[in-house]
């Protein structure tokens, strides 16, 4: 089989989740012959985001958009804007949407985007001229039943709307159902900005139940204090756990009597970051591995989890906020110690849980409470990890492969049954 230089590269989030891939084909019986499907991108676009500065000037940016695979649906997936942004990195992104969508046995494929800028470089003019020229440059391969973006980092409602209003314009009429995660009065949904917190949190529910761990008194370790990690944070404060530390682009803090998350969020709030929070202690973000918690979140980037911090990593239960934190071989002494790691394609999935609902009343033009919402998403969370961990068990393998073993299964066997044209 030919190879593609670019899918082939040897570290980074890419390699990581061929990593995965190959981890579960042993399992995929009859399906494997599909296997491959999986390792390469349905579609992957690069364009040049060339932009009018406030000065006059003129300034290029580099965008992508990745359709990885489209065989249970359109595609779905945020857009990321971040000085780091690559192909590599978009791709692996665009595959665990993929993988995702699937476990939660959502209509939907994998995609995702990004644009390599610092927005905070950017004044409020200068992003929405951004935003609006790469919506036109990737216009083409998005649309309500092709491919639905949504915000990741360095995005938000704000950006989803310029991006809705950009592509309605190119249409002649209001698209409401091209982007989730807009503001709430152009279609968005009720709930969708706290669902990937909400949804880490369920998944921490579940998987204390099956360890034997009691939440109430547990202490939590949070990295990344966005609307993920903040929102898992409360939630988990508000069922009695103990927040001992939490890390963002700020520092760390520590108290091993439990962070007043309520206070904090409000600190967070005013000061724009966690560090300086009063009755905590500022350590090195490096000591931030060596926390005594029960509960480890990662919800920041991915390739956090190195094997070295894996080795001093004292929770019992890591879930997995952001997309692809765990690198394999850390994931391999992880489970070695007794680990469980609930992966990121079920723990952080209640982000595109609520993005369908969102589709869903688009397309309907009629919404539900937000108490309706939550309802839903806890549902379609809690069957999801049961199907994961009953798949681990009957596999006699970690919770990770078992997910990649429903998702591949269902997406290969739409690729199966759909077959491929030409015959």
């Amino acid at each position: 089989m030919d190879k593609l230089s670019y899918l082939n590269e040897s570290s980074g989030a890419w390699h990581t989740y061929l990593k995965q891939i190959d981890r579960v084909a042993p399992y995929l019986e009859h399906l494997k012959e599909y296997i491959d499907t999986l390792k390469r991108p349905k579609r992957a676009l690069i364009v040049d985001v060339p932009i009018v500065m406030d000065d006059g000037s003129i300034r290029h940016f580099e965008g992508f958009r990745v359709q990885h695979n489209l065989s249970r649906g359109p595609g779905k997936g945020g857009i990321r804007y971040h000085p780091d942004v690559d192909l590599n990195e978009v791709m692996a992104l665009s595959a665990w949407m993929t993988i995702k969508s699937a476990v939660l046995n959502l209509p939907f494929g994998g995609a995702k985007g990004g644009v390599r800028v610092d927005p905070s470089t950017l004044s409020a003019r200068e992003l929405e001229r951004l935003t609006r020229r790469y919506t036109s440059e990737i216009g083409h391969i998005i649309g309500p039943q092709k491919d639905i973006p949504a915000p990741d980092v360095g995005t938000n409602q704000h950006v989803m709307g310029w991006i809705m209003d950009t592509y309605s314009s190119s249409q002649g009429y209001t698209v409401t159902g091209v982007v989730t995660g807009k503001p709430v009065h152009l279609g968005g949904s009720l709930g969708r900005i706290k669902a990937t917190g909400r949804g880490v949190y369920i998944c921490g529910v579940e998987a204390a139940k099956r360890v034997g761990l009691e939440l109430k008194g547990s202490k939590v370790a949070i990295q990344g204090y966005g609307n993920v990690g903040s929102e898992a944070a409360f939630l988990f404060y508000d069922a009695q756990a103990m927040v001992v530390a939490v890390q963002d682009h700020t520092g760390t803090i520590y108290n091993r009597e439990g962070i007043d998350i309520s206070k904090l969020n409000e600190y967070v709030q005013q000061f724009g970051g966690v560090c300086g929070f009063e009755n905590t202690e500022n350590i090195a973000n490096e000591e931030f591995w060596d926390v005594d918690a029960d509960i480890l979140i990662p919800a920041a980037l991915e390739g956090q989890i190195t094997a070295h911090r894996a080795n001093r990593i004292k929770a019992s239960i890591i879930l997995e906020g952001a997309n692809g934190p765990t690198y394999p071989e850390a994931d391999d002494i992880l489970i070695e110690r007794g680990k469980t790691i609930v992966p990121d394609v079920i723990c952080n999935a209640g982000g595109v849980t609520v993005s369908y609902f969102e589709w869903v009343q688009d397309i309907s033009s009629f919404f539900w409470s937000e108490a309706e919402i939550n309802h839903k998403l806890d549902d379609l969370m809690v069957k999801a990890m049961d199907e994961v961990w009953n798949t681990a068990t009957k596999n006699h393998c970690t919770l990770r492969t078992a997910a990649y073993i429903l998702a591949c299964e269902r997406i290969l066997t739409a690729r199966k049954e759909r077959g491929i044209f030409p015959g």
